[in-house]
């Protein structure tokens, strides 16, 4: 299983790109840009990764992003995730950015887009990896910042194909943007929101209603209410599910309780996806084997993550047909292999 997983192709679909900051490359962006961290080094850096819920683990967030200044920091950042994607045999991924936690710091957002969007098209061109954008919205910060990051956006529509909701879920319920969200969809953007991580389910049924999102982000908590799973069942509404993101902030105490499978079981359009792989300690291809460890599973149960994953994604449905052509191909060639 465990060979199987490492070479499967993988879709991505709920990662932070500010959440692959590795600490070497904290430590190499301070150093250029000449800030101090309260680390004296990489391994007093990555022993702080311990968190005890979602805040605790934002505010070690934000303070690494607190060393990306520049255009160049930008692409460095997002090729040295594109880099781990081609390890991992991720052929798609669809990233979240949070342009307010750099607007906010006095960066511009062309600066952002700049570097980003480089380095996807160098990701595409030379590693064969398709790539979205997200823009996420702070839920803690207030509807008129989300507005103003809103009409940022609008110059750049030709590379950011929806808007988010993430950050703190408690105190912030999706209502808070439901406004902002209404001008999104007019001006053409795909929605999704982060709801039921630590939040109740009824945050999942007024993303859905309030905010009309696509697809849920985590939803997790989905199975407090159970006539919500048999409705996310029937619509196939996707959740981009964190497995070992989940458990490192204790929205489940052991891999062992987590709920993933049994929603894929369900009929659920369930994901797997490394939400903030720097620190919650796993890219893809960690958070598939941890799964696989902890469960009685199938390779083509697995499979089955990127079979959603691929419909769930926000590509045309002439690349979604070539990569589950790829995937077909590679179950083909390990499930049946001509004798």
């Amino acid at each position: 299983m465990e060979s199987f997983i490492r070479t499967l192709p993988k879709v991505e679909l709920h990662v932070h790109i500010e959440g692959t900051l590795e600490p070497e490359l904290m430590f190499e962006l301070a150093q250029r840009n000449q800030i101090t961290l309260p680390y004296a080094s990489v391994e007093e850096a990555r022993a702080a990764y311990q968190f005890e819920d979602l805040q605790s683990f934002l505010d070690m967030y934000y303070l690494g992003a607190g060393v990306l200044q520049t255009e160049q920091d930008f692409y460095d950042l997002t090729w040295a995730y594109l880099l781990r994607c081609q390890h991992d045999h991720v052929m798609h991924t669809e990233i979240f950015f949070d342009p307010q936690t750099h607007t906010e710091r006095g960066i511009a957002f062309q600066t952002v887009m700049a570097g980003m969007t480089r380095a996807l098209a160098d990701g595409e061109q030379q590693l064969d990896i398709s790539s979205r954008l997200i823009l996420c919205f702070l839920r803690h910060l207030s509807e008129a910042a989300a507005f103003e990051t809103l009409a940022q956006a609008m110059s750049y529509q030709e590379y950011i194909i929806g808007v988010g909701l993430d950050s703190s879920e408690r105190g912030h319920p999706p209502e808070k943007f439901r406004r902002v969200f209404e001008k999104a969809h007019d001006a053409g953007f795909l929605t999704v929101a982060h709801a039921g991580e630590e939040g109740p389910a009824s945050n999942i049924r007024d993303a859905l209603s309030m905010l009309r999102v696509s697809r849920i982000d985590h939803g997790v908590q989905c199975t407090q209410d159970p006539e919500l799973v048999r409705a996310l069942a029937e619509s196939q509404t996707p959740l981009t599910v964190c497995p070992l993101s989940n458990v490192k902030l204790r929205v489940f105490e052991d891999m062992a309780d987590h709920n993933l499978v049994d929603l894929l079981r369900q009929g659920l359009c369930v994901t797997i996806n490394s939400d903030d792989p720097a620190y919650f300690g796993g890219y893809m291809t960690d958070n598939f084997l941890a799964v696989a460890e902890s469960f009685e599973v199938t390779k083509e149960e697995m499979a089955a993550f990127t079979t959603n994953a691929i419909r769930a994604s926000f590509l045309p449905d002439e690349e979604k047909a070539k990569l589950q052509q790829r995937l077909d191909h590679y179950l083909q060639v390990q499930l049946h292999p001509i004798l």
